[in-house]
């Protein structure tokens, strides 16, 4: 009967099984069920097809979303069956398409004994051109989810497709639709996990995971070569045993608080202690890896970034160098005023003891005025070893060493030195100190270069005025965010204001002797202790400078 095929009769269905070959039956159900791997399964599934059903053309049509597509196709002559892998689009000369759609749409399946007699499908172009004469399609279905379709025929013989032949392609069809999707599943997921593989092999950055007892399960290339250990050495170490003994105390901690469920830490810079004894300097974020059915994992990405640590210690070199010469710069100006200071002392002890020797040497001895001549050589020599040791801790060239300090003692100590330059240069000196200023935690010698630096500037800014009186102000204050400002304001030629921007970048002077580097140091000084350095114009004349340091905290120690 060339029409579609209703679901027949329980009683039909199992008069047709009791016929068929059990045997045959089982080994291609086996056949289908026992192979995963899609392409083979497709292979497999036409082969049996056309080996069972009788037809010599066959198409696997499987469901991408609603649309139909061509997996595969499957010929047969005399000697073998030739089955063709492919993905294509289901087209008018490939299949009856009316046919093939209401089997999609029924999901029933559709069989014509003979497609030559009139049939419900007889204007279908495929049917006409192609003279066909048994046709049968299944669909195929997991649970109520069509899977595909099965399309079979055989272009010499009509009613090819008997109720046993027809009966074991359906029973064939439930395997093959089980196997279908469990093969796409499985390809999804091996796909999945091999560029999940390929991305963890290739990724540049070092990959680790922590199982619960403290050692590596799993590490990419990338971090082993960080580390210089092998896949199998690491599976017996843990993050602490190749962690730098100054860091191993913060990461043990870390390690053993995110194992215990505990908050992670957002990002943490360590050393990894290679196996050939070198540092590896890494920043380390830590994740949660949790996995199906076993215990809390860690998960941990390092960035190598060693070079990035030696880069930043030849910078603290290179800045260290470059103060220390700025400050025999310095001093090299300085010259008079450091000779003048140290004269002024010299000269008071000188005639303090003539005068000592004038009241001993008097017929009755003076010795109250001796005594007060010699606590005055006393009290002047305090005051030549003050300036001394100013100069040598200007000069010298150490580390940084922090702090606490009162400012306006630094300020103080700062205008000693430069008290020479303001008389050469006749400039009048108005301090504003703050009473009662809170300390701030600080380098002295760095604050005093910063401080010298910008008064020298302001005295220079002024050399060439001569219509006013050349006027430099000092002013301690402290601000509202808990910060002491010192400010150092001149009359002199002024700046710009799109060079007030500029003024602390390296190598940038309004000088025609200048070298650019002396306030990008005092730019460098200030930020590095917490705070920060800028410039302002004044309105008729000159500028204003300002930096701030923050206040002394006992937890910053």
């Amino acid at each position: 009967m060339t029409a579609p095929e209703g679901p027949r009769p329980a009683a039909a269905i199992a008069s047709a099984v009791q016929q068929l070959d059990v045997a045959s039956v089982v080994k291609a159900s086996q056949a289908l069920s026992g192979e995963i791997a899609l392409p083979k399964l497709i292979e497999r599934l036409m082969t049996i097809a056309l080996e069972n059903g009788g037809a010599d053309r066959g198409l696997l049509i499987l469901m991408q979303g609603d649309t139909p597509r061509i997996e595969a196709a499957a010929t047969t002559d005399q000697k073998s069956i030739i089955v063709t892998v492919r993905q294509e689009v289901v087209t008018p000369a490939a299949a009856p398409e009316s046919l093939l759609y209401t089997v999609i749409r029924m999901r029933q399946s559709v069989i014509l004994n003979d497609a030559r007699a009139q049939n419900p499908f007889s204007a279908d172009s495929y049917i006409r051109e192609k003279n066909a004469r048994s046709v049968l399609c299944l669909p195929l279905l997991k649970q109520t989810q069509l899977i595909g379709v099965l399309y079979l025929e055989n272009n010499l013989a009509s009613h090819v497709f008997t109720p046993t032949r027809i009966s074991l392609l359906e029973l064939l069809a439930s395997q093959a639709a089980i196997s279908l999707e469990n093969a796409r599943l499985y390809g999804e997921l091996t796909m999945s996990e091999e560029r999940w593989r390929q991305l963890f092999e290739s990724v540049p950055v070092g990959i680790g995971l922590i199982g619960p007892n403290r050692l590596y399960v799993a590490t990419n290339p990338a971090f082993r070569r960080m580390t210089g250990y092998s896949e199998a050495e690491l599976h017996s170490l843990s993050p602490i045993d190749i962690t730098h003994g100054d860091d191993r105390t913060a990461s043990e901690a870390i390690v053993a608080a995110s194992i215990a469920g505990g908050p992670l830490a957002q990002r943490v810079e360590k050393r990894y202690r290679r196996k050939d004894g070198g540092i590896t300097w890494a920043e380390v974020s830590l994740f949660p890896a949790l996995m199906v059915g076993s215990a809390r994992q860690l998960g941990g990405i390092a960035v190598d970034i060693t070079e990035r640590k030696r880069a930043e210690e030849a910078l603290s070199v290179a800045q260290t160098e470059l103060a220390h010469a700025a400050r025999l710069t310095t001093l090299g100006q300085l010259t008079a005023s450091i000779a003048h200071e140290v004269n002024q002392p010299l000269a008071a002890v000188l005639a303090n003891a003539e005068a000592c020797l004038l009241w001993l040497n008097r017929d009755t001895a003076d010795l109250d005025g001796a005594r007060r001549s010699v606590e005055w050589i006393i009290k002047d020599c305090h005051r030549a070893v003050d300036v001394i040791q100013r100069i040598r801790a200007l000069m010298k060239k150490s580390d940084t060493q922090r702090t606490p300090l009162d400012v306006n003692d630094v300020v103080n100590d700062s205008i000693a030195l430069v008290q020479r330059e303001l008389l050469t240069d006749q400039v009048s000196l108005r301090m504003e100190l703050a009473p009662a200023l809170p300390v701030v935690l600080a380098d002295r010698v760095q604050l005093q270069q910063v401080i010298i630096n910008l008064v020298i500037n302001g005295i220079q800014a002024m050399q060439s005025v001569a219509d006013r009186p050349r006027e430099l102000g000092i002013r301690t204050q402290q601000n509202e965010a808990h910060q002491v400002v010192v400010t150092v304001k001149d009359c002199g030629i002024g700046i710009s204001a799109e060079n007030a921007e500029r003024l602390f970048g390296a190598f940038f002077t309004t000088k025609s002797s200048g070298t650019g580097m002396g306030l990008s140091i005092c730019r460098s000084i200030v930020e590095a202790h917490g705070g920060r350095v800028w410039a302002e114009p004044n309105l008729p004349h000159g500028a204003t400078f300002h930096f701030t340091v923050p206040l002394y905290q006992e937890d910053a120690l």
